[in-house]
C-alpha cells in the first residue's frame, strides 16, 4: 500500500483504495494509479494505491479473474480500517476506485465482504473488509454469457456504487458495467451508472477530449450527496 495524503488543511478524512487495471497481468501504475492519487488528494481524499498480486500465477484459469487479488483487496480494506485513527482517516468513509480489471476487483470486493477469500491471519482480519462505497470504471469480467460472473455476489448491505464506462470501449464492452448495474439494482443496492458515448478504454483522469473526462466531478458530487464528502 502506498499512501498519498492530501494537505493537512484539506484532509476530509475520506480515503479510497486505488486498484489499477492491467488485465490481472500487470498494473497501470501511472495512468490508473499515481494520477488517480493526485486527483484524490487535490479533493482532500487520501489515495491508497494497492499493489495487488500480478502477473497471474501458474494454475490460474485463463479468462477468469484469479483468486489472489481479491484476497489482497480484502486484506487492504481491513488493514486500512484498522489503522484509520493512526493515519487520520474516518473508518466509516473508506472507499475503493478501480479501473478495467481493477474495476472488477472493486466490484468483487464490494460484493464479497461477508466471507473472506482466505483464512484469517491475525487481529486485522477481524476488522470489516466491506468498503463504504465503490467506484468501478470500464470494468471487465462482470458479464459471462448472458449472466453475471460468479465472482460477483448479491448479499444484503452492498455499499453505494458509482459505475462508469464508455460505449465505444473495444477492450471491455460496456455491457459488463450494464450487467453489473442491473444485478446490483435487482439486489437493492444503491447504484448509479454512467455510460458515455465515447472515450474508449483507459482514460483514467486524463483530458481526452470526450465528455467521459467529466466523470471525476460527477463522482465528487455523488460522494457529497452520500454525505461522504462534507
Amino acid at each position: 500500500l502506498l499512501i498519498h495524503r492530501p494537505a493537512p488543511d484539506k484532509n476530509t478524512g475520506v480515503s479510497m483504495i486505488i486498484c489499477p487495471g492491467g488485465g490481472y497481468h500487470n498494473l497501470g501504475w501511472d495512468v490508473e494509479g499515481e494520477e488517480i492519487a493526485a486527483w484524490l488528494t487535490s479533493a482532500g481524499i487520501t489515495g491508497i494505491l494497492l499493489k495487488y498480486r500480478c502477473p497471474r500465477r501458474p494454475g490460474d484459469e485463463k479468462g477468469v479473474p484469479p483468486p489472489g487479488p481479491l484476497k489482497d483487496a480484502q486484506r487492504a480494506l481491513s488493514l486500512v480500517r484498522s489503522r484509520a485513527a493512526e493515519w487520520g482517516l474516518d473508518p466509516k468513509r473508506i472507499g475503493m476506485v478501480g479501473f478495467s480489471a481493477g474495476g472488477h476487483l472493486v466490484g468483487a470486493a464490494a460484493t464479497n465482504f461477508e466471507q473472506r477469500a482466505y483464512e484469517p491471519l491475525d487481529e486485522i482480519d477481524k476488522v470489516s473488509c466491506r468498503p463504504d462505497f465503490a467506484v468501478p470504471l470500464y470494468s471487465g469480467y462482470f458479464k459471462v454469457g448472458d449472466g453475471l460472473s460468479p465472482t460477483i455476489r448479491t448479499p444484503a448491505g452492498i455499499p453505494p456504487l458509482f459505475i462508469v464506462h464508455a460505449a465505444d470501449d473495444t477492450i471491455s464492452d460496456a455491457e459488463h458495467s450494464v450487467a453489473f448495474y442491473l444485478a446490483m439494482k435487482r439486489a437493492g443496492a444503491p447504484a448509479e451508472l454512467h455510460v458515455y458515448a465515447s472515450g474508449g478504454h483507459g482514460f483514467g483522469v486524463r483530458k481526452v477530449g470526450h465528455p467521459c473526462e467529466g466523470w471525476t466531478e460527477r463522482c465528487l458530487e455523488w460522494l457529497r450527496q452520500l454525505g461522504m464528502l462534507k
